[in-house]
């Protein structure tokens, strides 16, 4: 996972490279969350590039393919949920970013899972007209669902759901590389009168892999008022990169 302490390190000593003055923990745990929050939307606004792609067939192959990699870095946000019905709709998970797909619980059968997909729609009218109508009416077999504040399922007589869906990022211990519901934040103890070392046991990593360092950067210094330059930041992130492997 990206090192919170790699991109705090990075940005402050970048910064004070080109004469844009010492930038605190506090001002840095105010925008880490805010960062990885664009950078993880806009992953989905690569997918419209990687789609366009793979139809020219520009896309690469194997490892260096783009679409493969979007796919890798969002598979770190895919979970899957256990819906039970509540008052007639399904309350979506607090943590749920985007609905990949949804199906009805259902169970095995000599193998065989007896779940169904679930078709999804964000239109009102337009579910309103495929209840009304004798041709399209949902069945146990071709359920529908609307999705808006809450999650609705027709026909109702369907009471659990599974649903696959990108959670919201948070954040990992930077010791053990758990999970955890707490925001990315840098924090450090102080050591004399001005300077700080990291200390990991009350800081929290990014959830994004540790690729995405040097967007980080970008992210935050552009935020905070820095206009940092690609090559710039990319340049610093490959020389720790090679000071790390020393």
């Amino acid at each position: 996972m990206a090192s919170v302490n790699e991109v705090y390190s990075g940005l402050k000593n970048l910064a004070n490279k080109d004469e844009r003055g010492f930038i605190t923990p506090k001002v840095f745990n105010t925008f880490a969350a805010i960062a990885q929050n664009n950078i993880f939307n806009d992953l989905f606004n690569e997918t419209v590039k990687a789609k366009n792609y793979s139809m020219r067939n520009i896309d690469a192959q194997g490892d260096k393919s783009f679409s493969k990699r979007l796919q890798e870095d969002l598979a770190y946000f895919s979970k899957e949920a256990t819906l039970s019905q509540s008052s007639g709709v399904f309350e979506k998970p607090e943590d749920l970013a985007r609905i990949i797909s949804l199906k009805s619980n259902g169970s095995y059968v000599f193998g065989t899972s007896t779940s169904t997909p679930i078709d999804i729609i964000y239109d009102e009218s337009k579910i309103e007209h495929i209840l009304q109508s004798d041709l399209s009416a949902p069945s146990s077999t071709h359920p529908v669902a609307i999705v808006s504040n809450d999650i609705e399922v027709f026909p109702t007589t369907i009471k659990k759901v599974k649903l696959k869906y990108y959670k919201q990022p948070e954040g990992r211990d930077p010791s053990t590389g758990k999970r955890t519901a707490l925001s990315p934040r840098y924090n450090a103890l102080s050591i004399g009168a001005s300077n700080e070392v990291f200390d990991p046991t009350t800081s929290v990593d990014f959830e994004l892999p540790s690729h995405y360092v040097p967007q980080l950067i970008i992210e935050i210094g552009k935020m905070i008022g820095i206009s940092l330059r690609d090559q710039q930041v990319y340049s610093y992130a490959s020389t720790e990169e090679q000071t790390q492997k020393q």
